[in-house]
């Protein structure tokens, strides 16, 4: 197969369109109700509607049927189109359907109504193992779901020392899969969907088995994939992996798409849906828009903004009171909020050590990152935090108050708290968001108390005497010198 898949001509093409998919499963009210059931149905086949007693057109009827199941839609009338070369990132709670939307894909599940059109080799990381004969031995596996996946003899043969190197499980190779751990599997399998150079890849969850060394290989693989042009639907609950891997993602609630766009707005609008389950699917929806609307905003600025713009001019950094200030374009953005728990977060500021309000910030100096805490209900075991991320909501790092499970702080109801986090700006030239959160116990509950997502943005200034490379100065060279 071509290096270059995704070519002038077949980019915008669709690899995957699904239409009106649902999935229903019947739900039995008991066992008899299985055998009752299709002996009613066979009954009205058999006599006439004409001389069917009340009876049994009752039980011939929706009523009469429900009686005896009732049908739960895994997914329910769902429509997606993914372009070849696209990484899609598809997220939601446990139950949403997200496995079985890449079941259907992948042809292991049969719709119960909809269309599923694919085009191309699909290659599956499904459930643990799948695919595997338990009593055949790892190099008998490999030859086996290579030739399933549509590969000769002779290929599979110049592939499979890569395969075998990849997978790294010595001389458990020549061991039948039933001896293999869970994580030897996954390595076995993934080495082996990875390595026929799919068309569409589909993950789903696998790579959480496996240990950090080998989930770092593995995201390498996939990455060259995409960059290769392969057409990648990636499950995940790893926030930072889906935003790090994925061009755009999918929200699945209850069988059916709740919001689709950048993975950093998609994950946000997760996340809040996850702890703040009092939340408005309106209000929700709302705010994805706002935060897509700030991502496209973003993605303009980044090309015209003054941290790229190498000009003399921009270069030419005044010392720290000198460069200490607000960028109006900035504090036009809105946050993001949970509902309140039991604190609310209000007054988010970045400062100087002298207290000058600023949002652009000079690499190597120390600024203070504060907000105000309101408490509505009395909590124990107080904890304060912050968390900088980068615009496209991959997390840099944050600071926590008391270490978990340690916080011995107890606040009363109608209490307020100004929260402090000095910090040394060592990220490089680019615009940053802050974020805020509180937890704590009421009535021995463990939750987010308040929380604020990009509660403010913040640009650090470009300059010409960085030596670094990447988003940290982790050696801090030059504001030692």
């Amino acid at each position: 197969m071509s290096e270059n898949k995704q070519s002038n001509s077949t980019q915008g093409e669709i690899a995957i369109s699904v239409k009106g998919l649902s999935k229903a499963y019947r739900i039995w009210r008991d066992p008899g109700a299985r055998l009752k059931a299709p002996l009613w149905d066979a009954m009205g086949s058999i006599v006439p509607s004409a001389l069917r007693p009340k009876a049994l057109k009752k039980r011939l009827s929706h009523e009469g049927q429900s009686r005896y199941y009732t049908d739960f839609y895994a997914l329910d009338k769902l429509d997606i189109e993914i372009k070849k070369g696209e990484a899609i990132g598809i997220i939601g709670r446990n139950g949403s359907g997200k496995s079985t939307l890449l079941q259907m894909i992948a042809g292991t599940l049969t719709p119960t109504t909809g269309t599923i059109k694919v085009s191309g080799r699909v290659a599956a990381l499904l459930e643990l193992g799948s695919g595997f004969n338990p009593e055949f031995t790892g190099r008998e596996n490999v030859f086996l779901n290579a030739s399933i996946l549509g590969l000769s003899q002779c290929e599979i043969e110049s592939k499979l020392d890569t395969i075998i190197e990849f997978a790294d499980i010595g001389s458990f190779i020549d061991q039948p899969v039933k001896t293999y751990s869970s994580g030897m599997v996954v390595r076995l399998a993934f080495a082996v969907q990875t390595a026929v150079d799919p068309d569409i890849l589909i993950v789903d969850e696998a790579l959480s088995v496996g240990d950090e060394l080998f989930q770092k290989k593995c995201f390498s693989r996939i990455e060259q994939l995409r960059e290769a042009g392969t057409t990648i639907l990636f499950v995940s609950h790893d926030a930072s992996s889906v935003i790090r891997l994925c061009q755009k993602a999918v929200l699945l609630k209850n069988g059916r798409i709740f919001v689709t766009g950048s993975p950093k707005a998609v994950v946000t609008i997760y996340q809040k849906s996850l702890f703040d389950e009092s939340a408005d699917e309106a209000l929700l929806i709302e705010e994805f828009s706002a935060i897509e609307a700030q991502v496209d905003n973003n993605e303009h600025e980044s090309i015209i903004s003054p941290q790229n713009d190498t000009s003399e001019a921009s270069l030419d950094t005044p010392e720290l009171e000198d460069s200490a200030y607000m960028d109006p374009g900035l504090l036009k953005h809105q946050p993001i909020s949970y509902s309140n728990v039991g604190a609310i977060i209000s007054d988010v500021r970045i400062e100087t050590l002298t207290g000058v309000p600023v949002n652009c910030l000079q690499h190597g100096n120390s600024y203070r990152y504060k907000y105000n805490t309101k408490f509505t209900k009395t909590a124990s075991q107080v904890i304060f935090g912050c968390l900088i991320k980068m615009m496209d909501g991959l997390e840099v790092g944050g600071l926590i108050s008391e270490p978990i499970h340690q916080s011995t702080l107890s606040i009363l109801s109608g209490e307020e708290h100004q929260v402090s986090f000095d910090f040394r700006c060592l990220l490089s030239p680019g615009t940053y968001a802050f974020n805020a959160g509180v937890t704590g116990t009421i009535d021995t509950e463990d939750n987010y108390l308040a929380r604020s997502i990009d509660a403010i943005l913040f640009r650090v200034n470009a300059e010409n005497q960085l030596t670094h490379t990447g988003m940290i100065n982790f050696s801090d060279k030059e504001a030692n010198q």
